[in-house]
């Protein structure tokens, strides 16, 4: 995990998507923890299986101007030297620092390949959607995606758009991005669910609270919806937090989505004409 000057691989262009990955990002762990490294292993092979013309790179680290811009310093130095666990969900795991900054950078190097026109999906862990700028939570250490829009926006974006379809509200991406006028976020969430969060939408903010157990049909309207939403906001980029709890057997929510649903939203993404980056979110579910 030293190696935080290595770069992307510039060549090799018009591939069908790029994932932005480095195998180091299994080497932790905490015993019995939902956000675990067979998320990752699992999923690998099979991806490099189906897809063998998919590019694969290594990230670089994000560095600490870029992570500024999302996060204050204290909160950084947190991360770099904690004192203790973060919280109950967020321990303060061996170089955990090294971990998050690798996953940060993979976020902005992939909106920047997505703004030149190629594909591209982060399958790096810690995810980051509940870190606010003063809060490392649940399993989240660094705003990963909120870290990328505003890279973005300093490197030839007019504006972004967020589209969170992870089973938890992405807390952390709405405080930092609130009030930007050029960002727009919207999350598909349960609710009520941890963190307790994302009830009503306001200013940039648009917000689809589900509730348990909501029949699968409307919860994919819903999503095609905000993303539709999204979409009228003309923007440069689509920021996509990736999140696969939602699915049907996921044991810590009670959604309804099986896998040729978000087999969908990766079909209305590839329809889009505009840049698209994915960057994987929180636990997945382990099932099925």
């Amino acid at each position: 995990m030293s190696d935080c000057n290595v770069g992307s691989d510039p060549s090799s262009h018009n591939r069908t998507m790029i994932i932005f990955h480095d195998p180091r990002c299994v080497k932790y762990s905490a015993a019995g923890h939902p956000e675990r490294p067979e998320r990752i292993t699992r999923t690998v092979p099979v991806l490099k299986d189906r897809n063998p013309t998919w590019q694969w790179r290594e990230p670089r680290c994000a560095t600490n101007d870029e992570l500024l811009r999302a996060h204050s310093a204290e909160h950084i130095a947190h991360v770099k030297n904690p004192p203790g666990d973060f919280d109950l969900d967020t321990p303060a795991i061996p170089r955990i620092y090294d971990y998050a900054l690798k996953s940060a950078g993979a976020g902005i190097e992939a909106a920047q390949v997505a703004l030149r026109g190629e594909r591209s999906f982060v399958l790096m862990r810690p995810p980051g959607h509940h870190a606010t700028r003063d809060c490392a939570m649940g399993f989240c250490y660094f705003s990963n995606i909120a870290i990328a829009a505003l890279d973005a926006l300093e490197n030839g974006a007019e504006r972004v758009a967020i589209w969170d379809f992870d089973a938890h509200h992405g807390n952390g991406t709405e405080a930092i991005v609130t009030n930007n006028p050029r960002i727009r976020f919207a999350s598909i969430h349960q609710f009520p669910a941890y963190p307790a969060t994302g009830a009503k939408s306001f200013a940039n903010i648009d917000n689809y609270p589900v509730p348990p157990g909501r029949p699968r049909s409307e919860h994919v309207d819903v999503a095609k919806l905000a993303l539709d939403r999204l979409i009228a906001f003309k923007p440069s980029l689509i920021l996509v937090s990736a999140g696969f709890d939602a699915y049907a057997r996921d044991p810590l929510v009670q959604m309804t989505l099986e896998q040729e649903d978000f087999a969908s939203f990766g079909e209305w993404l590839n329809k889009i004409d505009i840049p698209v980056a994915v960057i994987l979110a929180d636990a997945a579910s382990m099932s099925g």
